[in-house]
């Protein structure tokens, strides 16, 4: 089972303790990530971004962070 992704690394979201239960949010909003995940399916990203009010920046941005986190790590010397 693949780890966790650590979200304090990606700096288009918050985790604010009793906002949204602390669960991790795009920056200044009240939106969790996951809906991104939820929604890939079936809205492109401007659909996402109209639907949800959150901006383009901050999708492409935990996408990327998303896709980075699942390479494999560099070998160890």
């Amino acid at each position: 089972m693949p780890a966790p992704l650590d979200w304090s690394q990606c700096p288009a979201v918050e985790s604010i303790p009793g906002k949204v239960s602390g669960a991790w949010v795009f920056r200044d909003t009240r939106m969790p990530v996951s809906i991104v995940f939820e929604n890939l399916e079936d809205m492109n990203v401007d659909e996402l971004v109209e639907e949800f009010g959150v901006t383009r920046e901050q999708v492409h941005a935990v996408l990327e962070f998303a896709a980075h986190s699942a390479e494999a790590p560099p070998p160890q010397p």
